[in-house]
């Protein structure tokens, strides 16, 4: 077991490498000088030099790339040539933001697709279970983006029940915090609730098939008694899988969402960034973003043996 966690903490730490030497390649060969753009069309030439000079982007590339790459192992993502200032509180703060939408998505989303998947599966033959099915479907044909707007036209413009648009952190007040987080975490939640809801219902399915379900029925178990006694963690490894791809696809996702509820997420931050053509913060927001996404797939195969004893005996 322990040579299996450190197999794929040095396949977690290789992705970072190569996915850094990427990041910074792209953002090296993307064309124009990033302190003319910074200072402006009108810049003098002297100018350009003495901006260049001061962050160190008349360097080589090699330099430049193992400057940044110890400065994010510090925890220091350099500092922005457009605004001057540091660019690791901003990521700080607007990734906190992101976590908590992405999260409590992720969290609602598995507390409705577990039992409705479950239950879909056992009910397969009744019009429950064909309904639940069928608003599945339906739930993944929506685009994150439309249930947003539709929410908010719903529950913030017509009934007033909840905000439209901001942000408030908990230590401002849990009550306004709570209120301006339901409408984008429901919209974010539902769609991969449906997602996640498929894919409980065919792995439920699949594990009641097995021989060892027969068995245990055969032994005097009802359905679902054998299900949850021998077959739900066998039927979690693929929903574990699928909820880790989610959570990653969240992260990408909620760029669209940060925009509609006026939330200062890390997608935010980076379609601002973009839009400046602040180019160290663009390379310092992804990689952050795949940094996190990478972490999500090592705790996912980290999972997999917890789980299941006969991968762990693997192990």
């Amino acid at each position: 077991m322990i040579a299996y966690v450190l197999g794929r903490l040095v396949q977690f730490l290789l992705s970072l490498l190569v996915a850094s030497v990427a990041v910074f390649a792209l953002m090296s060969v993307l064309p124009g000088n990033a302190a003319q753009v910074a200072l402006g069309t009108n810049a003098t030439a002297e100018a350009v030099a003495e901006l260049e000079s001061r962050y160190g982007l008349d360097e080589p590339a090699l330099v430049r790339y193992l400057d940044w790459l110890g400065g994010m192992v510090r925890g220091d993502f350099g500092t922005s040539y457009v605004t001057g200032a540091p660019i690791t509180p901003v990521i700080v703060d607007s990734v906190q933001v992101t976590a908590i939408l992405v999260v409590a998505a992720i969290i609602v989303a598995v507390l409705i697709a577990v039992p409705l998947g479950t239950f879909a599966a056992l009910e397969q033959r009744s019009w429950v279970g064909a309904t639940i099915s069928a608003l599945s479907q339906i739930g993944i044909a929506i685009p994150s983006f439309l249930a947003a707007i539709l929410l908010v036209m719903v529950f913030s413009l017509t009934l007033g029940w909840f905000p439209s648009q901001g942000w408030m952190a908990p230590i401002e007040g849990v009550g306004g915090f709570l209120a301006r987080l339901v409408l984008p975490v429901v919209s974010l939640a539902l769609v991969q609730a449906a997602i996640l809801t498929r894919y409980v219902r065919s792995a439920v399915l699949d594990v009641m098939r097995e021989d060892y379900i027969r068995t245990a029925r055969a032994k005097g178990l009802t359905r679902t008694r054998a299900l949850f006694r021998h077959g739900l963690r066998n039927a979690a490894i693929p929903v574990i899988t699928v909820a880790g791809v989610q959570l990653a696809t969240l992260l990408v996702g909620a760029v669209v969402i940060e925009q509609i509820f006026v939330l200062p997420g890390i997608g935010s931050e980076l379609v601002r960034a973009v839009s400046n053509r602040d180019l160290v913060t663009v390379q310092g927001i992804v990689m952050v973003l795949i940094v996190l996404v990478l972490l999500i797939n090592f705790v996912v195969d980290l999972l997999y043996p917890v789980v299941d004893p006969r991968l762990r005996a693997a192990a």
